[in-house]
């Protein structure tokens, strides 16, 4: 018979258990459900040999929880242990589990019943209500759910944007970033909020942006870092790659300090806007690794207490993680179990969060077997790759992992999966920059890196392309900095990555040299434009289209303050310039059919104006896309510190030429979607500058 048992000493206890009828529940679906008999709770743990439910009511005001003892004669079917409980209220009740089993930690196992544990299958999580709280920096986090309110309304006249991939123009951003600044001018309860960010959509629309790719949303803990004195401990986890839990939104992205169920709604309110505006929303997930440390400084909320054995990959001679992560710890991603968990979130996102796609943080580690072995047809990869209710989904590999696992151009894909191609990055920087022999290897990444991606069914969206990411230097930083300057982080500047192919312009950092702010200018403009006319689809970052800096810091993962923060200031004051040029691009690209092709450029796709391609010391291209219908554009880049003057090939028949983009131009001539008539038979392309003409009427 199940008892409430007795607490731990520093808990309240009730003087009564509540007199629940309790029945012995089923394994099936894992988490909470409702059904007729009660409310059920099901958890797997394989190894457990006492599983507790734990109960916090929301009638108790002594702060204390009824434990349940299950049985395991009566509460268990193979691997689940379960129960239903009859009177249980149907909503605001928190609730976790108290699991003990083998102490080897040799044989890798962590079990300590001491710790109430998060529900991995918990779709709403508590714990402190405002984001940063340093009050509330050692709050607990518990399961909670709700079963009272009516489903989320989205609405008569909703329906999914469905933009097809080729056409996406893809914008990585930060939820409570993008609006925590005072400078966005929202109430106060609203700033870094899912809703603060519906406030900001018209500017997403004015950018000409067709899809958000959202850092991590899943509940984490921004105050990781201040858990023990250490170098870090001034350190706010803005980012998020540090995952509580797969099912739960987080919390504290809710507006007012509103809690999960709010942070749910809320979150789909937003994911309903977004796609009101035509946008998609793109989620980054991490299923990698949990926030639950490594063996020196272990954090055991969930999976490691629940049955560690299972949920991690660990050595085999004694029981230590595997860390292909660099974070510590590594799912076992290919277990079944976990494979099984995984793709259940997944469905979950799509089905009752509505979100259109996900990319996949560090996704080689998905690529490996139990053991950490590479496997050459994952089974997780392969699964989310040919699930039903995940097929309308857009589904992006970041093609490595922190083991040397480098999938780029070789990610099992079963002709579904897109990558984020570092080797686009790479070679655009290091042609932009000046590096000399890299002609070559530019016309390949702005033709499709057809060397990488043509390969069965795959297409050139399938490439991912971008220069700037979250990790790494903002563009601004990328021409105006040679080297990270990352003290703050911590780490004595030992963090963040040596190899950023990035180039100062001549100075160091902010300076007052007009020559080289002009410079700097042209050459955020080259790579936007860069990005933009190349075949794939881009991805910008969040903050460069207003040449938001950092000073340098290339891993700015734990600054909740202007560093991260986008300046709305800063936009207001660069939108006739900087941001003009940004979004007149982004929109030509969208309305210009021969950037975003469903193939492989054919030769009657693409002429090449180079008959020296092994030249070394060339950093001059010159190209023509054609269009069908005539409308062909030219595009030249110069990345040499002088002028090129080069022959303008013949315009299609009845055609001229107009330029449409000069970077070395001040705004507005820098780009007039119309066209400057009467481009002659050469052109004088200036230092560090680009081009584009289009054939025109």
């Amino acid at each position: 018979m199940l008892m409430a048992s007795a607490l731990r000493k520093d808990e309240a206890v009730s003087e009564s258990s509540p007199s629940w009828r309790t029945f012995p529940g089923q394994d099936f679906p894992l988490g909470v459900s409702e059904v007729d008999s009660g409310i059920n709770f099901a958890i797997f743990s394989r190894h457990a040999t006492a599983v507790t439910l734990c109960l916090s009511l929301p009638e108790r005001t002594d702060g204390g929880m009824v434990e349940l003892a299950l049985d395991p004669k009566v509460n268990k079917t193979g691997d689940v242990w379960h129960i239903c409980i009859k009177d249980l209220p149907r909503s605001n009740v928190h609730y976790g589990y108290r699991i003990d089993g083998p102490q080897g930690r040799h044989q890798g196992h962590c079990f300590d019943s001491s710790i109430v544990l998060i529900d991995p299958y918990a779709k709403l999580v508590d714990g402190r209500r405002y984001f940063g709280d340093a009050s509330e920096k050692l709050s607990k986090f518990l399961g909670t759910y709700d079963f009272d309110n009516l489903p989320f309304d989205w609405g008569e006249n909703y329906k999914f944007p469905n933009i097809p991939e080729k056409d996406l123009v893809i914008y990585e951003m930060n939820v409570r970033a993008f609006t925590a600044d005072e400078s966005s001018e929202l109430d106060p309860d609203i700033r870094g909020s899912y809703l603060g960010v519906i406030e900001k959509i018209p500017h997403l629309l004015e950018l000409g942006v067709n899809a958000v790719e959202l850092l991590p949303i899943f509940e984490f803990d921004e105050l990781e870092f201040q858990r023990r004195p250490n170098p870090r401990d001034h350190m706010i986890n803005t980012w998020g790659y540090s995952t509580v839990n797969f099912f739960a939104p987080m919390s504290r992205y809710s507006s007012s300090g509103g809690g999960p169920l709010k942070a749910s709604q809320e979150f789909k309110e937003m994911v309903k806007a977004f796609h009101g505006a035509g946008i998609e929303v793109i989620l980054d997930v991490v299923y990698n690794h949990t926030n639950e440390g490594d063996d020196v400084y272990p954090y055991t909320t969930s999976f490691r207490g629940i049955d560690n054995k299972v949920y991690y990959m660990l050595q085999e001679n004694n029981g230590q993680f595997l860390n292909f992560s660099g974070c510590g710890n590594t799912l076992n991603c290919n277990h079944p179990v976990v494979m099984e968990l995984i793709l259940d979130s997944l469905r979950h996102w799509v089905v009752e969060y509505h979100v259109d796609g996900f990319r996949f943080d560090l996704a080689s580690v998905l690529c490996r077997g139990t053991d950490g072995a590479p496997l050459n047809a994952p089974p997780l990869i392969k699964a989310i790759a040919k699930d039903a209710i995940l097929s309308r989904c857009k589904i992006i590999a970041e093609p490595w992992d922190c083991g040397g696992l480098y999938l780029v151009g070789s990610f099992p894909n079963w002709d579904r999966w897109a990558e984020w191609n570092g080797k686009f990055r790479d070679d655009v920087r290091k042609f932009i920059k000046g590096d000399c022999g890299m002609k070559g290897s530019f016309a390949t990444r702005v033709a499709g890196s057809a060397d990488l991606y043509k390969v069965n069914k795959r297409k050139p969206y399938h490439s991912v392309n971008f220069v700037i990411a979250h990790d790494g230097f903002m563009l601004y930083d990328l021409v105006s900095y040679n080297f990270k300057h990352n003290d703050a982080n911590g780490e004595g500047g030992n963090d963040g990555c040596n190899d950023n192919f990035s180039w100062n312009c001549g100075f160091e950092g902010e300076t007052n040299d007009s020559s080289i702010k002009a410079l700097r200018s042209r050459q955020m403009k080259n790579f936007h434009l860069a990005l933009m006319i190349s075949q794939g689809t881009p991805m910008m970052l969040m903050g460069d289209e207003y040449a938001h800096t950092r000073y340098g810091n290339n891993n700015s993962y734990g600054h909740d303050t202007a560093l991260n923060h986008f300046q709305w200031g800063l936009l207001e004051a660069r939108r006739s310039n900087h941001f003009r040029f940004f979004q007149k691009v982004i929109k030509f690209r969208r309305t210009r059919r021969v950037f975003s092709r469903e193939t492989f450029l054919s030769k009657n796709d693409v002429t090449w104006h180079e008959d020296n391609w092994n030249n070394h010391d060339s950093n001059f291209l010159a190209f023509t896309l054609h269009d069908s219908s005539g409308e062909d554009i030219y595009l030249a880049f110069n990345a040499h510190a002088f002028f090129v003057k080069v022959s303008v090939p013949p315009p299609p028949a009845k055609r001229r030429w107009f330029r449409v983009v000069d970077t070395n131009l001040e705004s507005p001539d820098d780009f007039v979607i119309e066209g400057v008539p009467g481009t002659g038979k050469t052109y004088n392309v200036a230092p560090y500058s680009s081009i584009l003409l289009e054939a025109k009427t």
